[in-house]
Parts: structure tokens; C-alpha cells; sequence
């Protein structure tokens, strides 16, 4: 289950939102399917999983809506060749 928490805190006058998730359910998923080379057929690769909440950081650190996340391929892209996200790669071939 890709179960998102978000807690709350006050800072001053600040109400900060934190929200987490825990990718290691998911990290598990893509590497079996990876190791089973279960990733697609040559006219259609699956790629990687990308937890909710790894996306959700992307947009923030971007500054962009997800509307925009979901229409330009650039940024989905960008998340898919991010060696710091490997893990939640399956197919592992150039994007």
C-alpha cells in the first residue's frame, strides 16, 4: 500500500506541513521485477514505479503544479535518468 502520513507542527507563526512515506515496500517491488526482467515488452517498457510522495518533493523542489509534472514529458524524464532514484527503476534503458 503506498500509505502517504502528513503530520503538522507550528513553527512561530508558521503552520509547516510534513508528509512521508515509506518507499521501501516499493524499492522491493521494482528490484524483483527487475532481477525477473518483468518490465515490459519492446513496444512497451515499464520503467520504473515512482512512489506518490517522491513525486510530490519533485514538484516542490521545481516549483511546478502537477498539471504540469503529468503534461511535459521533460520532468518525468528528468525523475527517470536521476540516479539518485535508480532503485525505483525496472527497465532500466535510456529514457
Amino acid at each position: 500500500m503506498d500509505l502517504i502520513t502528513t503530520g503538522l507542527r507550528q513553527e512561530g507563526d508558521d503552520l509547516i506541513e510534513r508528509r512521508s512515506q515509506d518507499v521501501a515496500p516499493i524499492l522491493e517491488y521494482a528490484k524483483r521485477q527487475r532481477n525477473a526482467r518483468e518490465f515490459g515488452s519492446s513496444e512497451m517498457k515499464h520503467a520504473a514505479k515512482i512512489p506518490k510522495a517522491v513525486i510530490e518533493n519533485y514538484i516542490a523542489r521545481t516549483g511546478i503544479s502537477f498539471h504540469e509534472f503529468m503534461v511535459d514529458e521533460k520532468h518525468i524524464r528528468a525523475m527517470l535518468n536521476d540516479p539518485d532514484l535508480s532503485g525505483f527503476r525496472i527497465w532500466k534503458g535510456r529514457v
